[in-house]
Order: C-alpha cells, then sequence, then structure tokens
C-alpha cells in the first residue's frame, strides 16, 4: 500500500500508529518503508525567485514543514530498498526543460544546481514475496501550477513524469515491477504538458489498466482518480502501471466517499514463472 500526502516525522510515529490500526482491523502490513521526502525540505534558497527565502516554495518540495506531505509505504513481505532518487538533480536529467526568463536559467545557474528533480520523492523499492522479487517504482509529482511565467511548475510537474521513461530506457529493473504513483498529470485534459503521461502510458514495456469508477453523485469521467469540484475539476492523475510480465487479474478504482478528492487505485497481479 503506498500512501500520498502523508506527513513524515523522524521516527515514523504517524506511520507506526497507521499501521496499528490497520493491524487492528486485520489488515497486518508490518513492513514500512518512508524516508525523508523532499516536500518542506528548507533550502536557505530563493529557489522561486519572488525575491525572498524560507517560505513554502522555497523549499526543495513545497511545503509549510519539513516532511510535510510525504510518501509511505506498507507491506505485507519484507521491503528492500534499491535506490532512493529524492536527492537526483532536475538538471542532470537528460534532455529536461529548465525554466527560463529573459533568455537565462532562473532563477539562476547555481540555484538549480542545488534544485532537486523530486517535488516529493522518486523511489525504486523491491519487496521479497513468496512468488519471488517484486519491484514498485513509486512517486509523487507537484502539481503543474502556480509556477509563475517561466512555467517553473510545469516544467518539474513534466520532468517527474518523464525521468521514469528515461529509467525505463535506461536501467529498466530485472526482476517484475509495477510504476505507482500521483503524477498530477491527465493525458487528455487539465493543465501541464499531457503528451508526457501520454508517452509513458504507452511505454512498451507498461500495461495502461485505466480501470474506471464514476465518484459518487457527479456526472464526471469514470476514469478519474480526482475531483475537485472546486478546482480543475475530475482529472486522472494517479496511475498503476504494471511490468508486462505480469498478468492482471483484476483492477479497480474506489472512491471512499462523496467527499474524497482522489479514488483508490488497486490490482490483484499474478507473479511470472
Amino acid at each position: 500500500m503506498l500512501l500520498l500526502d502523508i506527513d513524515h516525522d523522524r521516527d515514523a510515529l504517524a506511520l507506526s500508529a497507521f499501521a496499528a490500526l490497520l493491524a487492528e482491523a486485520g489488515l497486518a502490513l508490518p513492513h514500512t518503508y518512508a524516508p525523508r521526502p523532499n516536500s518542506g525540505l528548507a533550502t536557505g534558497l530563493d529557489l522561486d525567485g519572488n525575491g525572498r527565502r524560507g517560505e513554502a516554495d522555497d523549499a526543495q518540495g513545497w511545503g509549510r514543514f519539513a516532511g510535510a506531505g510525504g510518501m509511505a509505504l506498507l507491506s505485507r513481505w519484507p521491503i528492500r530498498e534499491d535506490h532512493d532518487f529524492t536527492d537526483f538533480l532536475w538538471q542532470d536529467l537528460p534532455g529536461t526543460q529548465l525554466p527560463m526568463r529573459d533568455g537565462q536559467l532562473f532563477p539562476s545557474p547555481g540555484i538549480l544546481a542545488r534544485q532537486r528533480l523530486s517535488s516529493t520523492g522518486h523511489w525504486q523499492v523491491r519487496l521479497n514475496t513468496p512468488q519471488g522479487p517484486l519491484t514498485l517504482l513509486a512517486w509523487h509529482a507537484g502539481p503543474p501550477l502556480f509556477g509563475g511565467p517561466h512555467d517553473r511548475n510545469a516544467l518539474r510537474n513534466a520532468a517527474e513524469t518523464a525521468f521514469w521513461r528515461w529509467r525505463l530506457d535506461t536501467a529498466p529493473p530485472e526482476t517484475p515491477f509495477v510504476l505507482i504513483g500521483d503524477a498530477n498529470l491527465d493525458p487528455g485534459a487539465g493543465a501541464g504538458n499531457r503528451a508526457e503521461i501520454a508517452a509513458l502510458l504507452a511505454h512498451p514495456l507498461l500495461q495502461d489498466l485505466a480501470p474506471q469508477a464514476t465518484p459518487p453523485g457527479t456526472d464526471t469521467p469514470p476514469t478519474a482518480t480526482a475531483h475537485w469540484p472546486d478546482g480543475p475539476g475530475a482529472l486522472r492523475v494517479d496511475y498503476l502501471l504494471p511490468d508486462r510480465r505480469l498478468t492482471v487479474l483484476q483492477s479497480g478504482l474506489v472512491w471512499p466517499g462523496p467527499e474524497a478528492t482522489h479514488a483508490i487505485l488497486w490490482a490483484d497481479l499474478l507473479m511470472p514463472d
């Protein structure tokens, strides 16, 4: 189970308490993984170039405090970290487009040399299941909005998704894998570089399940995984994309209730022999 927007604390007290509640309800997921996210990680720099430092947008990932809105993985099976790419620099992604103003890198080359790619995190972790190892590629991208006239946030959002295409093209996991997370990007609607997520969905190593379920009390598209009635509306932004070596038995969406802004994505997968 991958959780997004769960606040990170140093001793994992919140995650441990949540896992204990699940166990009391009959779902034991004793193995957890939740490294420190970029969200709220102070830099001391003016990352957004507005002339002020110490604001939420000056952290490596937007956040009012360290660890705000992090990521956490809970599992029945032991978890082994393969790679935590959370400190990977944006400028180091091949072919990436960086924010520019008046023909110059914005805010400055020196600041972009410190700017990490991940708004929250990019992980590659391995689960040691009874049927063999399964790798999870997990991420939570920032929204492609609110980035100013130089499109800083839109460019970074696109790069956070492009990272996985680059990894799948150059260093795909040896084990069967699932790409899972929130791209904050819909291939057919909303803001951002929609072609970037469309290209990921069409990657030859992946299966696009496109599960469907209509949010309660709405007439939104059944493929939408998020619904902001006072904002951009219903969009498909959350993804669970299995490796083509895996057989998909079932998959779907579950909307927890009428007030939920995101659906839960799930899938039953059969490991290869």
